[in-house]
């Protein structure tokens, strides 16, 4: 299993390993009695669902890795992936991948934890296929079978897929109790909180959406991460940055995750009785556009593949990533010119030599040639969509910006809209953004987590990109276990999304907490998930 992990190891990850922890436990010591205060925690994510097959956001995935069981996990301060409630899992042949669970598996409701409740699982979440789940994390799955209670064998649609134990790790693979969940429908936060499904490190006893969520240890657990450090922990949910950082200035939580404005952090820098807690990130901010309903779309009136590409291509000439970065930002985000961030196997800056000046500045001429050569008439307008809150107070002005960089060359006229982002997540699927803001948190740090989840066919934008060559290229460089090699196709692949232009990537940021001194063990790594178990005060 070891030797087939190393497989995907990536270029530079010596960086993305090294893990960010509160003073007093860098250790990674997972053990401890679940004693000690209760822990509050603030964030200004939201939570779209409780529900695994519902959700594909980064408030819900937070709340997921605490509570529900996996297969497979990372070990504290790693990006790869170990078993965790199996026994074993590895490639029994090129297109199985057999998995052994633990004994005595049990959830929080006492409901036995069995392969039937994984089949289950994953059968659920490709029946759904809910357009704001994880389902497209599954494209290589073909069927599941389960020789005995014990025993789950994966079957792959294509063979010796180097990301398949990664996914079982990721917000697709929560497993659910089959006796808890309707198999062809999203349950209600309300039903699954009563039903008490969890088998993860703690439990959820109390949950008032939007403002808070109460934690209690599962002593049931029986993942790799051990028992939890703190019995209790609360998650207090805030409406922006402003109120999150007046609560940990204040102490009224003991730590801040999600998201606090770059202003904020350098001050706490400073600020007596306050630690800030930085880890690797692998986040991107990025622009998507429709196919079907950005300016000459498929399903517009004067639909035209060749003026939308123009279109496209000229909005890349024309943004200043960097003025970005250091005036909005400060730094905290860095310009992002590909479609796998630095750090990881085969990113390349793909969009530099294509875009702008060729240096990763603006060239406005540029972006003049291209549209006349379409014959573009301009200014051409369209609305850009922003989602405020669930991206940081600092999108109002980020987006303002681009908005600004855009308009004074005469060639664009934006509308900038902002919608909440529960009505966000339904109205972008739904064709209802020509061009629109999008974060990504990764589910794992492997490079395919930035491609197929974005430019396979039917995936999580639902912006009708299809490209076979392009489908062809990443599915190529999922099964190719040289690491030389695969480099090769990333590479490739980054070239050519970087022509098409489904997605703009725009920066990439890290993670930042901020936690009242005392508090211990706030942990963050490539992992990408903050576990609350680790945590004491």
């Amino acid at each position: 299993m070891k030797k087939l992990l190393q497989a995907v190891a990536m270029v530079g990850a010596g960086a993305l390993l090294l893990s960010g922890c509160a003073s007093g436990d860098k250790s990674g010591d997972n053990g401890g009695s679940g004693s000690g205060n209760a822990v509050t925690i603030g964030t200004t994510e939201t939570v779209t669902s409780l529900d695994p097959a519902g959700a594909y956001d980064n408030g819900s995935w937070q709340v997921m890795t605490n509570v529900y069981p996996f297969l497979m996990n990372n070990p504290v301060g790693e990006s790869t992936v170990a078993p965790d409630s199996a026994e074993s899992a590895e490639f029994t042949q090129p297109t199985e991948y057999t998995v052994k669970l633990k004994k005595g598996l049990k959830f929080a409701n006492g409901n036995d934890l069995t392969s039937s409740d994984v089949k289950f699982t994953f059968d659920r979440q490709l029946k759904i296929a809910d357009p704001n789940g994880p389902s497209s994390l599954l494209a290589n799955l073909d069927s599941v079978e389960t020789p005995d209670d014990l025993t789950v064998v994966f079957k792959l649609k294509t063979p010796n897929d180097q990301t398949f134990p990664q996914v079982l790790s990721s917000p697709v693979a929560p497993i659910v109790d089959e006796d808890s969940f309707p198999a062809d429908a999203v349950a209600s936060d309300e039903d699954i909180v009563k039903a008490n499904p969890f088998a993860g490190q703690y439990a959820i006893t109390k949950y008032d959406k939007g403002n808070l969520i109460a934690f209690k240890a599962f002593d049931g657990y029986a993942g790799m991460w051990g028992a939890p450090k703190t019995e209790s922990v609360n998650q207090k949910y805030f409406a922006n940055e402003s109120n999150l950082s007046q609560a940990i200035e204040t102490k009224a939580v003991d730590v801040a995750f999600r998201s606090l404005s770059a202003t904020d952090v350098e001050k706490f820098e400073t600020t007596k009785g306050l630690q800030v807690i930085k880890g690797p990130g692998g986040e991107i901010r990025y622009l998507v556009f429709n196919f079907n309903s950005m300016p000459f779309g498929a399903t517009t009136a004067d639909a035209d593949p060749a003026k939308a590409l123009a279109v496209r291509q000229s909005i890349a000439d024309i943004i200043d990533r960097e003025k970005i970065s250091t005036q909005v930002f400060k730094n905290t985000y860095t310009p992002l010119y590909s479609f796998i961030p630095e750090g990881l196997l085969g990113a390349n800056e793909a969009l530099k030599d294509l875009y702008g000046n060729g240096k990763g500045g603006p060239d406005v001429e540029r972006a003049k040639k291209r549209l006349a050569d379409a014959g573009v008439q301009t200014p051409v307008s369209f609305p850009l969509q922003y989602a405020g809150e669930r991206y940081g107070a600092s999108s109002a002005e980020e987006y303002a910006q681009i908005k600004s960089q855009l308009e004074a060359t005469g060639l664009f006229k934006v509308d900038l809209q902002s919608t909440e982002w529960g009505q966000y997540t339904k109205d972008r699927v739904e064709d209802l953004y020509p061009v629109h803001q999008l974060g990504w948190f990764p589910d794992y740090s492997d490079p395919d987590n930035y491609l197929s989840p974005f430019f396979l066919p039917d995936n999580f934008l639902v912006n009708h990109f299809e490209n076979k060559e392009i489908t062809a290229l990443i599915d190529k460089q999922r099964v190719t276990g040289d690491s030389e090699e695969r480099a090769k196709i990333l590479g490739e692949i980054q070239d050519k999304l970087a022509v098409e232009l489904s997605t703009l990537p725009m920066l990439q940021g890290s993670q930042v907490a901020v936690a009242v001194d005392g508090v211990e063990g706030v942990t963050l790594d490539a992992s990408f998930k903050l576990r609350f178990g680790l945590i004491t005060k």
